[in-house]
């Protein structure tokens, strides 16, 4: 397969300095509300990337479910393969790619877990399907067939048929809490407009304009 000629020139927008809000927050609030209007599937994906004990990075797609100055917040089993490398490491990166506005924003930082009342209230916004979900899936072990899976959700829903459904130990959430963010917008001939927001020891974020 020849991918040499696999390509796109981005040509929608540029990005100037004048344009940034000097507060990274309230930038990436900007860019995420209109990934949101330009109806793009899934705008609240994010890579998440983690470090394992021996060095080896590893990603996952992730879905942020809030944010605001405290940080970005997603939720997992805390059993998983991406839980034990926080614990272990608690230095991650995440990246948004909004393909249809030739955008994407990175933030590197560091995740801790949330409190157990705040992974609750979220617990109980979600789909009945997906609270027994977080009750029957230990997350990243390895299993003979899918089939397990659903005898364990079908167990889980008896158990708790016609009863609220408690928020399990093993789930909840982690915040990452941001040192530094980068907004990067296409520009033809591969020249994009990188913008670099790193966090002082005052609380003040200096930016800079990196090269492509």
């Amino acid at each position: 397969m020849d991918l040499a000629n696999l390509r796109n020139e981005y040509t929608l927008n540029g990005l100037q300095r004048k344009q940034l809000q000097e507060d990274p927050f309230k930038q990436f609030e900007l860019w995420f509300q209109q990934a949101c209007d330009a109806n793009l599937p899934e705008p609240n994906a994010m890579n998440l990337a983690t470090v394992s004990p021996e060095g080896q990075p590893t990603q996952r797609i992730v879905l942020l479910k809030y944010f605001d100055r405290r940080g970005f917040v997603f939720f997992t089993n805390y059993g998983s393969r991406k839980a034990l490398q926080i614990n272990g490491n608690n230095r991650v990166s995440l990246l948004f790619f909004w393909i249809g506005l030739q955008r994407q924003v990175q933030i590197c930082g560091s995740a801790d877990k949330i409190s157990t009342m705040e992974s609750l209230k979220y617990f109980t916004t979600r789909p009945r399907g997906s609270q027994i979900g977080a009750w029957c899936s230990q997350q990243s072990s390895i299993i003979s067939s899918r089939k397990i899976l659903e005898l364990q959700f079908e167990e889980i829903k008896q158990k708790f048929h016609n009863q609220e459904i408690p928020l399990p130990a093993s789930w909840g959430g982690y915040r990452v809490v941001p040192n530094s963010f980068e907004f990067w917008q296409g520009r033809e001939n591969r020249l994009h407009d990188r913008f670099y927001y790193t966090k002082l020891d005052n609380n003040d974020w200096e930016i800079r304009r990196l090269a492509p």
